[in-house]
């Protein structure tokens, strides 16, 4: 896509101030400008309900896979016209953390997304991207984004060799690097030193009460080598039961499960529980 000279130098001058390339259409920029009025007014003194009210002005938008493998060189995307199950959360994040600043410029989304996306809040090339939802979990964590809650309601620790990127070279443009790959394999070494903390699917029902609108929800897998397969938001409905506010692969949109996560849980093969983490 052609850009237009006033974008051209509004990215420009984006890399001059902050040192980061951004990928961003027309389209993009002025989809960020519409979000900024659509949440406007969705502030809570409850971060999570505020998290979910923003989460729900994304409702219909279309699920897109590999939406940051663009180019041959890592940048920042910005695409808020199609979002994979990853990218929802973390702009959906970015969003609410302007929004509880009071602030409504690009560069201060773009920081809050920068901050969110990589390891310890800084891009450095493809392999600081938290590529898995664990480590993006334990990063956010430190960077007191988020908290690990799932000890707190039921979740028991395990061990489990995560190595899917690594051992699926082909799969991924960027590790054909030899450099990206080395660094994606440290990474996985880094993971297979820390425990999992998983709530069984079996457990998710009876400590359901102790979820909260707001809270992200990773779902932990049975397939070798990984550990999330997907991830959304709590919300209690109106139903009284948590549902995932998700960017859904089987309808392609963004949208709220229409079963109870507990039972929307129990029809994805390989499923082994979940994570979940309470937005700080």
């Amino acid at each position: 896509m052609k850009l237009s000279i006033i974008t051209f130098v509004f990215l420009f001058f984006s890399v001059m101030l902050w040192g980061q390339q951004i990928t961003c259409s027309e389209k993009d920029k002025q989809a960020f400008e519409d979000k900024t009025i659509a949440i406007d007014g969705l502030l809570e003194d409850n971060f999570g309900k505020t998290l979910a009210a923003i989460g729900k002005t994304f409702l219909g938008v279309p699920y897109v896979a590999k939406t940051l493998e663009i180019g041959t060189k890592e940048s920042l995307v910005i695409n808020l016209q199609g979002l994979d199950c990853t990218t929802y959360i973390e702009n959906v994040l970015a969003f609410s953390h302007i929004l509880k600043e009071g602030k409504t410029d690009f560069t201060a989304f773009t920081k809050a997304l920068e901050t969110i996306r990589y390891k310890n809040g800084k891009l450095s090339g493809y392999a600081s991207r938290l590529h898995y939802f664990s480590e993006w979990i334990a990063n956010n964590e430190s960077k007191n984004l988020v908290k690990d809650i799932t000890a707190e309601i039921g979740g028991r620790e395990t061990t489990k060799k995560i190595d899917f990127m690594s051992t699926h070279r082909e799969l991924y443009p960027y590790l054909k690097d030899d450099t990206n790959f080395e660094k994606i394999k440290a990474s996985e070494a880094y993971l297979n030193m820390q425990p999992l903390c998983i709530l069984a699917q079996e457990e998710i029902e009876k400590n359901e009460h102790l979820i909260q609108t707001g809270d992200l929800i990773a779902l932990t897998t049975s397939i070798n080598g990984l550990d999330i397969t997907h991830t959304g938001i709590a919300t209690r409905e109106k139903d009284g039961r948590i549902h995932l506010l998700h960017a859904s692969t089987s309808s392609n949109q963004v949208e709220v499960t229409t079963l109870p996560l507990v039972d929307y849980i129990k029809k994805i093969k390989k499923n082994t529980g979940i994570m979940v983490v309470r937005p700080l």
